[in-house]
C-alpha cells in the first residue's frame, strides 16, 4: 500500500497497523522502549520494498526477515548447483568401465582372432568386448579406410552407435533460458499487475519540477536591469495575488507570457521571480521533455502538466527552450504529422480550449520566436511577448554589483570600467567574467580579486586562451606585429571607429595575434562612415604587408571575408551604395531547410553583376583610403611593429603615449 492509498483510507503509515491498547494490555516499559527503537522514516520501507508487505504499517522488520530467509535459500541453491557441476565433471557418468588400448593393441588382438564383437562411435571411438569377456576401447588416431573390411576378414560383428550427449552439456545449453525466467518471473512478482501499470503510466507524467511556497524563492530585486520586463511581468504577479480587482472591472489577464531574448539575459530568472513575488506554485518544464520516442507519450505529458498545474491553481507553468516542440507545423522537407505536433497540439487545447483554467498563467521562454507556430502566438495564448534584451551599461553595472556580492574585491576595481568594456555581454557572461576573475586570485593564493584579475578573465573571454608555447620564428614574429600594427595604427586615424582596447602577437586561439577595440558607448544602428571605417580596419593589416614586403600572407583571409561581407550587406540590405532603397537579401528562407538547398534570387543576372560592382567600388575605395593612411604613417607603423616585437602586448594607453594621442574622455556616467 502506497502513500496514495493511505490518503485514500484516511490513514497515514505512522497509525495504519497500530491499535491502541487496553489498561489490560499496557505494555511493559522494556517492550515500550522496543517499540521506539525502530524510529526510522517509514517512507523509506515503502520506498524501498514496495507494498507488498502485507501487514501494513509495521511490516518492514518481516519484510526484511523474510528478504534474509530468501537470501539465504538462494545461497544454499547456488552451493548446491555448484557441487552438482562438480561432480558430473568430475565423475565417469559411464555405466561400464572400459579398459583403454591403443590402437595398434586392438588390431592385433582382431588379428589374433580374440575381438568377439566391435562397436564403432561416430569413426571416433571403438568399443570392442574379447572372446574371454573382457571389455575395453580405443581411439581411431586417423581415418582408416579399411578398417571395416579388416574386421569383417577377421569375423568380427561390427556395429555403430552415437556418442551419448552429457548431462552438463544439456544443463549448460538450457542454463541461460532458465535465468531468463528466473528473472521475469521476479520482475513481474515484485512489481506485480498494478506495479506494471504504474511503470508503463510513469511515461505518461510530467516530468516539470515543483516549487513551493517554502522553496527558495527569487524576486525581481534579484533581477538586476530589465525595468521595462519588469513592468509587464508586474501585471501578472498583481493578478495571482488580487484576481478579484481585475474580474469586477471585466478585465482578462494575459493567459500565457513569451519572454524572448537573448541566451543569458535572465528569462528563466525573470520567471521565477514572477513566482516569488506572487507567492504561487512554480512547474518548470523544458519543450525537449514532451518530445518522446513513444507515440502519445508528449502529448500525455502536456495533459499531465496542465492537470498538475489545475490542482496547485494559483500556478504558474514555465516552459523553457518553447521552440524544441512550438516549431510551426508542417514544416520541413518530412510529413506533417509526428509526435511532436502531437503534443503541441495538446498545448494548444490546454492553454485555450473547453478546459482551460484561469488560474494557471502560462510562461515560456524562447530565443528563436520566428520559428514558433502562428497558433501560439494568438490573443488567449502566448498574448503577450515580453523582450529580455541585453543589458545596456548601466544595467551591466547593477549586474556585476550583484554577482560581485560574495566576491572579496581590491580597492582598485572599477566596475564601471569592466561595465563599459564589455558592450553586448549578457547577464550570464557577466556572471562568467566575474567566477574567472575568482579563479585567476585563486590560482594565486590570494583572497581578494584585483583589476588585473578581470582584465586578464575579458581576455580570456573575449580574445581566448593565450598559446604562449607556440614557437615563432624572429622573421614569423615581425611579420605577424606589422600585420596588427597595421590593423592598430587606423584606429587613431579614422573618426568613426572603435577605441583601440589592446593588440598582442600572442597566439589566442586559432589566430597567430590579435587587435581588439571597444566601444565607448552602446550603439543600436551603424551609419555608412562607422561601416566604411570598419572596413578599412580589416583591410590594414593586408596593407601593412603589401607595402612593407611587397606580398602578403594567408593570414589575411579571415579579414578579406569580413570585408567582403560588410560590403555586400551595405548594398544588399542596407541600401549603403547607388544601387538605393531596394532590398536584395535572402532572407525568406525556409526554416528548416539548409541554406544550400533553399538559396534563390529575387533579381536578374544584370542586378547581380551590378550587385558586385557595388561592392568592389566600396572595396576599392577603403582599400585607397586605407593605403594612404598607412603610406603617410610608415615611420609609426614602423615603431608600433618593433614595440609589439620587443613587449609583445600593448594596451591603448600606452600607444597613446608613445605618439602623443590625446587620451579618451568617457562621455557615459553611471550611478
Amino acid at each position: 500500500m502506497d502513500e496514495k492509498d493511505y490518503k485514500e483510507n484516511g490513514e497515514t503509515p505512522q497509525n495504519e497497523g497500530e491499535k491502541k491498547p487496553s489498561p489490560q494490555e499496557e505494555p511493559s516499559p522494556e517492550k515500550k522502549d522496543e517499540g521506539k527503537k525502530p524510529k526510522k522514516n517509514i517512507y523509506d520501507q515503502y520506498r524501498y520494498w514496495g507494498s507488498d508487505n502485507g501487514s501494513g504499517g509495521h511490516g518492514g522488520g518481516n519484510n526484511n526477515k523474510g528478504s534474509a530467509r530468501r537470501n539465504r535459500l538462494a545461497l544454499a541453491a547456488l552451493i548446491l548447483l555448484i557441487i552438482s557441476f562438480a561432480y558430473v565433471f568430475m565423475t565417469d557418468t559411464s555405466a561400464v568401465q572400459r579398459t583403454e588400448t591403443s590402437y595398434s593393441a586392438f588390431l592385433a588382438y582382431a588379428e589374433s582372432g580374440s575381438v568377439a564383437r566391435a562397436t564403432i562411435v561416430e569413426n571416433q571411438v571403438i568399443n570392442y568386448t574379447l572372446s574371454n569377456g573382457a571389455e575395453g576401447t580405443c581411439r581411431i588416431p586417423y581415418y582408416d579406410m579399411s578398417l571395416i573390411d579388416t574386421l569383417k576378414e577377421y569375423g568380427i560383428d561390427v556395429s555403430g552407435a552415437v556418442q551419448p550427449t552429457p548431462f552438463w552439456y544439456i544443463l549448460i545449453q538450457l542454463l541461460p533460458w532458465v535465468i531468463f525466467i528466473v528473472m521475469i518471473v521476479m520482475i513481474m512478482r515484485q512489481t506485480g499487475a498494478a506495479g506494471g501499470n504504474r511503470m508503463m503510466n510513469s511515461f505518461g507524467k510530467s516530468h516539470a519540477q515543483m516549487y513551493g511556497k517554502n522553496d527558495k524563492k527569487v524576486f525581481f530585486s534579484d533581477v538586476a536591469g530589465q525595468k521595462e520586463a519588469k513592468n509587464e511581468l508586474q501585471e501578472v504577479v498583481d493578478f495571482l495575488k488580487h484576481p478579484d480587482r481585475f474580474v469586477k472591472i471585466g478585465a482578462r489577464i494575459p493567459r500565457g507570457v513569451l519572454l524572448v531574448g537573448p541566451p543569458g539575459t535572465g528569462k528563466t530568472l525573470l520567471a521565477r521571480a514572477v513566482a516569488g513575488e506572487a507567492g504561487v506554485t512554480f512547474l518548470h518544464t523544458s519543450g525537449s521533455d514532451f518530445v518522446e520516442m513513444f507515440v502519445g507519450m508528449g502529448a500525455a505529458r502536456v495533459r499531465d502538466l496542465f492537470a498538475e498545474a489545475r490542482k496547485n491553481a494559483p500556478c504558474i507553468i514555465f516552459i523553457d527552450e518553447l521552440d524544441a516542440v512550438g516549431r510551426a507545423r508542417g514544416a520541413g522537407l518530412g510529413g506533417g504529422h509526428d509526435e511532436r505536433e502531437q503534443a503541441l497540439n495538446q498545448m494548444l487545447v490546454e492553454m485555450d480550449g473547453f478546459s482551460s483554467d484561469p488560474g494557471v498563467i502560462v510562461m515560456a521562454a524562447t530565443n528563436r520566436p520566428d520559428v514558433l507556430d502562428p497558433a501560439l502566438l494568438r490573443p488567449g495564448r502566448f498574448d503577450r511577448q515580453v523582450v529580455v534584451a541585453l543589458p545596456d551599461v548601466q544595467e551591466r553595472l547593477d549586474i556585476l554589483r550583484i554577482h560581485t556580492k560574495k566576491v572579496k574585491l581590491e580597492s582598485d576595481v572599477e566596475l564601471d570600467r569592466i561595465a563599459r568594456a564589455t558592450p553586448g555581454s549578457s547577464g550570464a557572461d557577466l556572471a562568467n567574467l566575474v567566477n574567472e576573475a575568482a579563479l585567476f586570485a585563486a590560482r594565486a593564493n590570494r583572497q581578494t580579486v584585483n583589476m588585473d584579475d578581470f582584465e586578464r578573465a575579458r581576455d580570456k573571454i573575449l580574445l581566448g586562451v593565450a598559446r604562449e608555447s607556440v614557437y615563432m620564428t624572429d622573421e614569423e614574429k615581425k611579420a605577424t606585429a606589422y600585420h596588427e600594427a597595421g590593423h592598430t595604427l587606423l584606429h587613431y586615424y579614422l573618426k568613426y571607429t572603435d577605441p583601440l582596447h589592446k593588440v598582442t602577437i600572442i597566439p589566442h586561439g586559432r589566430a597567430l595575434g590579435l587587435t581588439m577595440s571597444l566601444p565607448e558607448k552602446d550603439t543600436y544602428t551603424k551609419n555608412r562612415s562607422y561601416l566604411e571605417d570598419r572596413i578599412k580596419i580589416c583591410m590594414g593589416g593586408y596593407v601593412a604587408e603589401d607595402i612593407v614586403y611587397g606580398e602578403t600572407t594567408t593570414g589575411t583571409s579571415n579579414d578579406i571575408k569580413q570585408a567582403t561581407e560588410m560590403a555586400r550587406r551595405m548594398v544588399t540590405e542596407w541600401g549603403m551604395s547607388d544601387l538605393g532603397f531596394i532590398s536584395l537579401a535572402d532572407d525568406d528562407e525556409p526554416l528548416f531547410l539548409g541554406r544550400e538547398i533553399a538559396r534563390h534570387k529575387d533579381y536578374s543576372e544584370e542586378t547581380a553583376k551590378r550587385i558586385d560592382a557595388e561592392v568592389g567600388k566600396i572595396l576599392k575605395k577603403c582599400m585607397d583610403e586605407t593605403r594612404n593612411i598607412l603610406t603617410e604613417h610608415r615611420d609609426q607603423l614602423d615603431a608600433l611593429t618593433d614595440a609589439l616585437v620587443e613587449k609583445e602586448t600593448l594596451d591603448d594607453k600606452e600607444i597613446r603615449e608613445m605618439f602623443g594621442f590625446p587620451p579618451i574622455q568617457h562621455t557615459t556616467d553611471l550611478v
